[in-house]
């Protein structure tokens, strides 16, 4: 059983891998980053959800979502613990029976909500302390992917411009071939 659930989550990293290095602006970008940071595109979308999420929950507009935005955060950094301690916490017995309940927990209506302390006590405290870097981070991230976009549409109306004049050039020469051709015939 233990080894069907590790095959469903390699199969789901490799479809969110393969998603994460298609062609698209956000991929470009996140190839961007990788290359410079030197960390895994698929860390980095996991990060960039953790860091929206987080703005979310601590936005100045506090509806009743706001608990299951928690519940959200909680449950990323866990996935995210999870994945990097994956191979250790397949050999703990009755894991995925702790991980249930601890889930369950998290979501649970009470006032001692997993969910509210984990988020209350340590996650929240953390992104605070690193607020700004993430801030700053998200700012240069923004300022890449505009000039990607922008650099795509240049590439894109260049590229249009190019097929353009070699659909002109080639309907010229198949004209001129044609008119070629005639008057070999008519002489």
């Amino acid at each position: 059983m233990a080894s069907a659930v590790q095959q469903n989550v390699e199969t789901w990293k490799a479809k969110l891998d393969k998603i994460l290095h298609e062609k698209n602006g956000f991929t470009d970008l996140l190839e961007k980053v990788e290359q410079k940071t030197g960390v895994r595109r698929l860390y980095l979308a996991i990060g960039i959800c953790i860091t929206f999420r987080f703005k979310a929950v601590e936005s100045t507009n506090k509806d009743d979502d706001t608990v299951w935005l928690i519940y959200w955060v909680v449950y990323s950094f866990f996935a995210l613990l999870e994945f990097f301690t994956d191979i250790f916490l397949f050999w703990i017995p009755f894991y995925w029976l702790l991980k249930c309940i601890f889930l369950v927990w998290c979501m649970a209506p009470s006032s001692y909500n997993g969910s509210q302390v984990l988020y209350f006590r340590f996650i929240r405290p953390f992104i605070l302390r690193y607020e700004k870097r993430i801030d700053s981070a998200l700012d240069r991230a923004s300022d890449a992917a505009k000039e990607v976009f922008g650099i795509a549409f240049k590439a894109t109306k260049q590229a249009g411009e190019v097929a353009q004049d070699m659909a002109n050039e080639a309907a010229t020469d198949a004209l001129k071939k044609q008119y070629m051709d005639n008057s070999a015939k008519t002489d």
